[in-house]
This record gives C-alpha cells, structure tokens and sequence, in this order.
C-alpha cells in the first residue's frame, strides 16, 4: 500500500490552485490533523472556508481560497524545535517577521509560531504560510 504525505499533498494542491487564482480546490484523502491545520489557517485568514465532504470511503476538503497565499509548504523532516529556536526557523522560512506563519504542532494542539512565542512552548515544525 503507498502511503502518502496529506499535509504535504494538501499544501502543495493549495499552493497550485492559489498560482492560477482558483477560488476553490478539493483535497482527497483528508485527515483530523488536516482539519486542524485548515482550522488554523482560516482562524489566521490565509483561507475564507473549508468543509469536510463524507463521501463513504475517506473524506474529502473542499477548501475555499481568499487570494492571499503567496507560498505555501510542508516541511520536511518534521524538525523538533524548542521555544528558544524558533526564531531561527523563523528566519530561515519566512521572507520577514511580521509576514506569515509557522505551523506547530505542540502537546496543546496545533498552534503558530507567534502562540508558541507567547505560550513559550515547543513542538515539531509542519508547515509555512506567507
């Protein structure tokens, strides 16, 4: 059976349909951590929308666009990164402080790197948004 990266896959279709100004675009299969991360994403305003298609056999996202990613990617490996380090990282995947955000997932749930900051708490890196 091929395994296959949905955060990557769900980046990487939302990255596609933002370059050809889609408003809309369908992600197959979905996950609870998928969910999570568009949860933060439309919280954070980088997408209008999503909802969650029951299909019977995996679920689907259809996901609603607003026009305001300019790049968005998994990373990987998944580093762990401690409350001091994430300043580098945020150095190293944004284009500037103040435009973007990184995706952490902590033991509190899934979070920004600015919550991080002000929870001072750690996590793993997942993903980048600007």
């Amino acid at each position: 059976m091929v395994q296959i990266d949905i955060i990557s896959n769900m980046m990487s279709a939302i990255r596609n349909a933002e370059a050809v100004r889609k408003r809309e675009v369908i992600i197959y299969p979905s996950s609870k951590f998928a969910i999570q991360i568009l949860k933060l994403l439309k919280q954070e305003g980088y997408i209008e929308d999503f909802q969650v298609i029951n299909d019977g056999r995996g679920n689907k996202l259809r996901i609603l666009l607003n026009g305001s990613i300019n790049d968005c990617k998994a990373i990987k490996p998944r580093f762990p990164v401690s409350r001091d380090s994430i300043h580098e990282y945020v150095r190293q995947y944004l284009p500037s402080r103040e435009i973007g955000i990184l995706i952490i997932s902590t033991s509190k749930g899934i979070k920004t790197h600015k919550e991080c900051i002000e929870e001072n708490i750690g996590g793993v890196l997942v993903a980048y948004v600007y």
